[in-house]
C-alpha cells in the first residue's frame, strides 16, 4: 500500500468512519455527558479564588478532594435503581441538575456577596458545602446518562430489521468514544469561552477580576440547561422512532417488543442496597463525627463494600469473563490512583513562572482541542491493543510528559529562553507539554466502559456500570490520599490575603516542591507497569 492510500486509510479509519457510525439516538446521553465538561467552566476561577483568598492548605484541599470523590461511589446504589426503575431513570438527570444549580449559586454568593455570606457560615464552610454539591449532582445525571448509552444502541433499524452482533459491538465502541469525546468538547468549549473572558484581566484591579469571577458562575447555570435538554430531546427521539416503525408495518407485538427491548423485570439486589445504605451511613458518620484517620478508614470501608459488591455482581458472568474483567478494573485503578502535585504546582505557575487566567484558558483549550483529536486518532489503537499494553504505554509517555514541570522548576525554561532571545519560555514548553500530553487521560476507560456495554448482562447494564465505573472512580479517591500525604510530607504555601480586610494570612514558600515532582514523577512510571506485568502473569490476565 503506498503511503498516500495509507493516510486515506488512516483518516477514513478515524475521522470519516466515525461520522458514519454517528445516530440521533447517540445525542441525549451526549448532551448529558457535554453538561459534565462543561462543568470545566469554573475551574479557573476556583483556582485563582482558592490561591487568593481561601487560607486553606495544600493537604487540606487534596483531602478536600478526596471527600469530593466519594459521592462517585454512589453510582453504586443509583446505578442498581436505575435498573429497577429504566422507564422513569431519566427523572434523576432532573434531581442532579438541582444540586448543580445550587452549588452554582453558592458559589455566585460567596465571589459576589462574600461578607452576606460570612455572616452566616464561615467562607471556607461555603466552599465545603458547595464542592461536595457539585459532584453528588453530576454522579447523579452521569450514572443515568450511562444508561442512556445503552439504550442508544437499538437492537433493529428504524424498519425492525435486526443488526448483526458485529454491527452492535462497533456501535457500542463508537457510542463509548463518543461519550469521551462529548466530555472534551465540554472542556473545549468553556477554555473558549475563558479564554475570551479573561482577555486583559492581568491588568484590572480586584473589583473588576471578582466582577468576572460571579458572571463566570452565573453562565455555568447553563450546566444544567443542557443535561435537562439531553432528556427531552430522548423523550422525542423515541417518540419519532415508534413513528418510523409503525409507517414500516411492523406489528402490534413486535413495536410493544422493541419498544421497551431495554425495560427488563429487574428484581432489587438487596446486597447492592443494603451494601450501599451501610457505606452512605458509614461515611456520614465518620465524616461528621470527625474520626481521626476519617478519609483512610472511609477509603477502606469504601473499597471492601465495592469489592464485595463487584464479588456478586460478577457472578452473573462466565468464568473467563470474570477473570478478564477483574484484571482490567485492577490495572485501569492503580493507573488512574498515582497520587499528583497538588494544587502547589499551579500555585507556583501563577507566582513564579507569572501564568494568568487567560494562559491558563489558553492551555485548557489546547488540551481539551488535541484531547478530542486523540480520542479519534487512538480509537482503532484501543480497538486492536489491550488494556495492558495502552497503560504501559501511557505511563511511559505520561511520565516522560510530567519532565518538562521538573525542568521549569529548577530554572530549565532560563536556559532554553537565553539559548532561544526568549522564544522557548516558560510559556512555550507549557503549551508544547500540554498539546502533548492532553489526551492521556481519557483514553484508559473506553476499552473497559465498551466491554461493559457489550458484555453486561441485558438486566444488569447500568448496575455493572455503577460498579465498575465507582472501583475505578474510587482510585480518584486513592489519588487525592496519596496526594495529600505527600504535601504533608512536603510542605508548599503561597501568598494569601483576607478578602474583606486585605491582611496577609500566609507567604508562599515552594523550597520542597522539586522534591516532590520527581517523586510524582517516578511512581507515575514504575508503579502501573509493574501492577500490568503482576496481573499479566497471573489468571486475571487480560487481552481486552
Amino acid at each position: 500500500m503506498s503511503f498516500t492510500k495509507s493516510i486515506v486509510q488512516f483518516v477514513d479509519d478515524t475521522l470519516i468512519d466515525l461520522g458514519r457510525q454517528f445516530r440521533w439516538t447517540y445525542l441525549p446521553p451526549l448532551m448529558v455527558y457535554v453538561a459534565a465538561g462543561i462543568s470545566g467552566l469554573t475551574g479557573i476561577v476556583g483556582i485563582f479564588f482558592i490561591k487568593d483568598y481561601l487560607n486553606l492548605s495544600a493537604a487540606f484541599l487534596a483531602g478536600l478532594g478526596f471527600w469530593a470523590g466519594i459521592p462517585w461511589a454512589l453510582k453504586m446504589p443509583l446505578g442498581h435503581l436505575v435498573d429497577l426503575i429504566w422507564s422513569r431513570k431519566n427523572y434523576l438527570v432532573f434531581v442532579g441538575a438541582g444540586l448543580i444549580v445550587l452549588s452554582v449559586i453558592i458559589m455566585y454568593g460567596l465571589i459576589i456577596h462574600t461578607e452576606t455570606m460570612a455572616s452566616i457560615l464561615k467562607v471556607e464552610t461555603w466552599f465545603i458545602i458547595s464542592a461536595l454539591l457539585a459532584p453528588v449532582g453530576y454522579v447523579t445525571q452521569d450514572v443515568v446518562a450511562d444508561a442512556m448509552t445503552v439504550e442508544a444502541i437499538p437492537s433493529t433499524d428504524d424498519q425492525g430489521i435486526q443488526y448483526s452482533t458485529q454491527q452492535i459491538k462497533i456501535m457500542h465502541t463508537t457510542m463509548q468514544t463518543l461519550g469521551r469525546f462529548a466530555i472534551i468538547g465540554g472542556f473545549f468549549l468553556v477554555a473558549l469561552v475563558n479564554v475570551v473572558m479573561f482577555a486583559g484581566v492581568s491588568a484590572l484591579n480586584e473589583a473588576e477580576k471578582i466582577e468576572i469571577y460571579g458572571r463566570i458562575y452565573l453562565y455555568a447555570l447553563i450546566i444544567p440547561i443542557v443535561s435537562v435538554s439531553g432528556v427531552f430531546l430522548a423523550m422525542y427521539l423515541k417518540r419519532q422512532r415508534l413513528e418510523k416503525l409503525i409507517k414500516s408495518g411492523v406489528s402490534d407485538q413486535e413495536l410493544k417488543k422493541l419498544m421497551t427491548e431495554f425495560v427488563v423485570s429487574t428484581q432489587p439486589n438487596w446486597w447492592i442496597l443494603g451494601g450501599s445504605l451501610v457505606f452512605v451511613i458509614f461515611t456520614l458518620g465518620v465524616g461528621i463525627l470527625k474520626v481521626p484517620f476519617a478519609q483512610e478508614i472511609v477509603f477502606i470501608g469504601s473499597m471492601l463494600i465495592i469489592l464485595f459488591l463487584m464479588k456478586k455482581l460478577i457472578i452473573e458472568l462466565p468464568e473467563e469473563s470474570r477473570f478478564v474483567i477483574v484484571g482490567t478494573a485492577i490495572i485501569i485503578f492503580v493507573f488512574r490512583a498515582m497520587p499528583g502535585p497538588g494544587p502547589g504546582l499551579g500555585w507556583f505557575e501563577i507566582d513564579v513562572l507569572d501564568f494568568d487566567q487567560q494562559f491558563f484558558s489558553v492551555l485548557s483549550l489546547i488540551a481539551s482541542a488535541l484531547t478530542l483529536v486523540g480520542i479519534v486518532i487512538f480509537r482503532p489503537f484501543m480497538a486492536k491493543n489491550s488494556i495492558a499494553k495502552i497503560i504501559v504505554i501511557l505511563s511511559i509517555v505520561g511520565s516522560i510528559l510530567f519532565l518538562p514541570s521538573v525542568g521549569m522548576y529548577y530554572g530549565f525554561h532560563n536556559w532554553t529562553s537565553s539559548l532561544t532571545n526568549g522564544v522557548v519560555d516558560a510559556r512555550f514548553i507549557a503549551i508544547v507539554n500540554t498539546a502533548l500530553e492532553s489526551p492521556l487521560g481519557q483514553v484508559s476507560m473506553i476499552p473497559l466502559l465498551a466491554w461493559i456495554a457489550k458484555n453486561a448482562p441485558a438486566h444488569l447494564k447500568a448496575t455493572f456500570f455503577a460498579i465498575f465505573a465507582s472501583f475505578t472512580n474510587l482510585a480518584l479517591s486513592a489519588n487525592a490520599l496519596g496526594t495529600k500525604y505527600l504535601n504533608e510530607i512536603f510542605i508548599i504555601t503561597r501568598a494569601v490575603k483576607d478578602k474583606v480586610t486585605d491582611a496577609i494570612l500566609s507567604t508562599a514558600d515552594y523550597s520542597e516542591l522539586g522534591l516532590l515532582l520527581i517523586i510524582v514523577t517516578v511512581m507515575t512510571l514504575c508503579i502501573p507497569i509493574v501492577t500490568v506485568w503482576v496481573i499479566q502473569q497471573s489468571k486475571f490476565k487480560t487481552d481486552e
